[in-house]
């Protein structure tokens, strides 16, 4: 119809790629889509509005502005302008840049500047936060993941001079390498914090230059329907003890696994390991945790196909949920064989236990 009313080729185009992704963004930024540009990368990177306004919070506490290097299409910039500050908003990309400026237009404190990251004069009483571009998108037109933090732009190495020099707050993947992660920005020490939101890990941000807090050097953040909590740790945690199997299994929280941060949650939970290396606890007692699901467990079986057909149909299951950890096998693909069908639902843990592949199932404990 919009070509028919004798709108360009180019320009519908455009209109029903902005519809398309204001559809999408609406997970990240509710109503707030409706009136926002996106790229295809900008939106994969963007902070979701909840998640911004915890880096708002933080950046608030240091007197001054902020400089958004990487704004992409001005999410977190967003946050930080609504929150108050005084906001320069950078990115290289010319588009990126123009659509930051549309979605922070009811901002008067906020300005957009098209540039390289590195040629940013940043004030010297200013925070600093740093989103860098960790996506590219292909000759498709589709977005990529960076995996490399050498092909980051600008690189973790000028990153890390640059937090030397200024408070600031580093946005990174949750799945980022530890190695690569430092434990001070010249004089100043580093806060690595994990983010998960409604159970999926979202970041990790690096904070330093003031924005650190005291005695603070790793926490893991969980934002739900109930709120936020938050654990966090000043030096290494003793390892958490193993043990068998017990009537319950734990499954911690993402976050709280890349912080390393599961010994205060086996502490809460008076849990153990199951098996050395592997993420999951177990304990003799039904417990609630914010930091961890509960499961009641039903039965251990062997890993193979044949048994888990049998027993699963022998209890009427049709729907089942599959977890994995040390177990290398394709849960898509082991669900697809199973055949499942039946009226009841459960959980399956496919893991190890004394250096053995079992399948253990389970009932998820209302309480979480």
């Amino acid at each position: 119809k919009l070509r028919a009313a004798g709108h360009s080729a180019e320009l519908v185009s455009a209109a029903l790629t902005q519809s398309r992704l204001r559809g999408r963004a609406r997970a990240k930024f509710g109503d707030f889509a409706e009136r926002m540009l996106f790229t295809e990368a900008g939106l994969e990177q963007a902070s979701r509005l909840r998640v911004a306004a915890v880096h708002a919070a933080r950046i608030r506490s240091h007197r001054g502005g902020v400089v958004d290097l990487g704004c992409g299409i001005g999410g977190d910039a967003l946050a930080f302008a609504a929150a108050g500050l005084s906001v320069l908003a950078v990115d290289a990309d010319e588009v990126t840049a123009a659509f930051a400026a549309v979605n922070l237009a009811p901002f008067p404190e906020a300005r957009v500047e098209c540039e390289n990251a590195q040629d940013s004069d940043i004030p010297s009483d200013w925070a600093v936060w740093l989103d860098p571009a960790r996506r590219t998108v292909d000759r498709f037109g589709q977005s990529q993941r960076i995996f490399d933090p050498a092909s980051y732009s600008p690189s973790l190495t000028w990153a890390f001079e640059l937090g030397a020099r200024h408070p600031i707050g580093i946005k990174l993947g949750p799945a980022i390498d530890r190695d690569a992660l430092p434990q001070s920005l010249g004089s100043h020490p580093v806060e690595t914090q994990w983010v998960s939101i409604d159970g999926d890990v979202v970041e990790c941000a690096l904070w330093s230059g003031g924005l650190a807090r005291e005695n603070v050097r790793r926490s893991a953040l969980v934002l739900d329907d109930s709120g936020a909590a938050e654990l966090t740790a000043s030096d290494d945690l003793p390892d958490v003890e193993l043990g068998e199997l017990g009537a319950f299994i734990y499954e911690p929280n993402g976050a709280v696994i890349r912080a390393r941060l599961m010994p205060l949650v086996a502490d809460e939970l008076g849990a153990r390991l199951i098996s050395p290396s592997i993420a999951y606890l177990t304990g003799d007692e039904p417990k609630s945790s914010r930091f961890a699901s509960g499961f009641r467990v039903v039965d251990v079986f062997p890993a193979d196909e044949r048994t888990l057909r049998r027993e699963l149909a022998a209890r009427d299951i049709g729907q089942l949920e599959i977890k994995k950890r040390g177990w290398d096998g394709d849960p898509a693909a082991l669900r697809k064989k199973l055949a499942l069908q039946g009226a009841a639902s459960a959980t399956l843990f496919m893991t190890r236990i004394a250096g053995r592949h079992r399948a253990i199932l389970t009932e998820r404990l209302r309480s979480n």
